[in-house]
């Protein structure tokens, strides 16, 4: 019982540093940084993706809330465009969870690693086409257009359905991983719109930060949160990603989003090794 006691306190001490780690990764590298929460704690505590995944979105809930605030604050988050996605990230993310529930860790472990090395290639190809100056490719005007007179988007069905997909997809995979979604979200608002950066990772957050609220609401119902890990995680990611957010400032570029590109591949393989050790 005391062996319990001692192992229970250390995970409670260790929770809310291990949030800060992923708060800092978010503040410096945007919200695609709290895609290594779930890999911390599984690692670090010992938990199956399943369990580390509820704590991992609360944590992304939280963060990208504030920042969504921020945004609309600032008027350049598109609140209809992050609710119509959010929507359907809402329905899709409980079947995500009740997936994760009934798949062994494993192959959690296995899809949670081709998605890190998704995420971890794709930044290293951005990185190095602004490195080299690389022209940016070509391509038809995009469905989703800004009316720049009235400062919205001009709706119409190719718009909405590719707006839909995407936040669906998100969605099913925020519940299913634990990863929020905006390594989804993001690459589609820049596909499918021709919305600022800024208002782009605003409108991102605002969809992260239903999506993610919302599986965190409904792992709470099922009795899948562990709350005593939950919201000190959650509260040290908040605190990293402010530190991140003003000292981003300074250290942001195309280097520091490499470096995170390749810690994020090295997590991968990690992943990996242990997935097929868990087979």
């Amino acid at each position: 019982l005391n062996i319990k006691l001692i192992a229970m306190d250390y995970t409670i001490l260790i929770s809310p540093c291990l949030g800060l780690i992923v708060g800092l990764l978010m503040g410096l590298t945007g919200a695609g940084g709290g895609i290594l929460s779930v890999p911390l704690l599984v690692f670090v505590l010992h938990l199956p993706v399943s369990e580390a995944a509820p704590i991992s979105l609360s944590a992304i809930a939280l963060s990208a809330g504030v920042g969504a605030l921020l945004g609309l604050k600032n008027k350049i988050l598109r609140y209809k465009a992050a609710g119509f996605m959010a929507a359907f990230g809402l329905l899709l993310s409980p079947f995500g969870l009740w997936v994760a529930q009934r798949v062994p860790n494993a192959p959690l472990l296995i899809l949670f690693s081709c998605t890190l090395f998704f995420v971890s290639g794709r930044i290293l190809l951005e990185v190095r086409r602004e490195m080299l100056h690389l022209p940016k490719v070509v391509r038809k005007p995009p469905p989703c257009l800004l009316n720049t007179a009235v400062g919205k988007l001009h709706w119409n069905i190719p718009c909405a359905r590719a707006l839909m997909l995407s936040g669906g997809w998100a969605g099913f995979l925020s519940g299913l991983l634990g990863v929020g979604g905006g390594f989804v979200i993001v690459p589609a608002l820049k596909r499918y719109t021709d919305l600022p950066v800024q208002s782009i990772v605003a409108t991102s957050l605002g969809v992260l930060a239903i999506i993610s609220s919302g599986g965190v609401a409904f792992s709470a119902l099922s009795g899948n949160l562990h709350l005593g890990l939950a919201a000190p995680f959650a509260l040290g990611a908040l605190g990293g990603l402010l530190v991140g957010r003003a000292v981003g400032k300074k250290l942001s570029g195309p280097r520091l989003q490499q470096i995170f590109a390749l810690l994020t591949f090295g997590v991968a393989v990690s992943l990996v090794i242990k997935g097929i050790n868990g087979l």
